[in-house]
């Protein structure tokens, strides 16, 4: 599983030039069960995107297809863990580490 932080690296008026393709984009990445949760981050200086079911090499395809990195308005920092606990509602996505 993965975290995608974004952070901007325009003004928020900006990025927000990119919002309509940014959340077409989210779209497509939640219908395909790639994307599970996402949002602002407080302050507003970028934003959160859990996903899984890929890997860490689709995983940065996916982030560089992101309309708002293709703009130049924000970088990604991409976190890479294993799900080994989650809430009844994300247990599809639980895994078990290899020992």
């Amino acid at each position: 599983m993965f975290v995608m932080e974004l952070t901007y690296t325009s003004p928020v008026e900006v990025v927000e030039d990119e919002m309509d393709a940014h959340i077409a984009w989210l779209d497509g990445y939640y219908a395909s069960g790639v994307f599970l949760a996402s949002g602002r981050k407080v302050p507003r200086d970028g934003g959160v995107i859990l996903a899984g079911g890929v890997s860490r090499a689709e995983i940065e395809k996916i982030a560089a297809e992101d309309p708002f990195t293709v703009a130049g308005v924000c970088s990604y920092r991409i976190t890479e863990f294993i799900a080994t606990k989650t809430s009844a509602d994300l247990s599809t996505v639980r895994e078990n580490p290899a020992v």
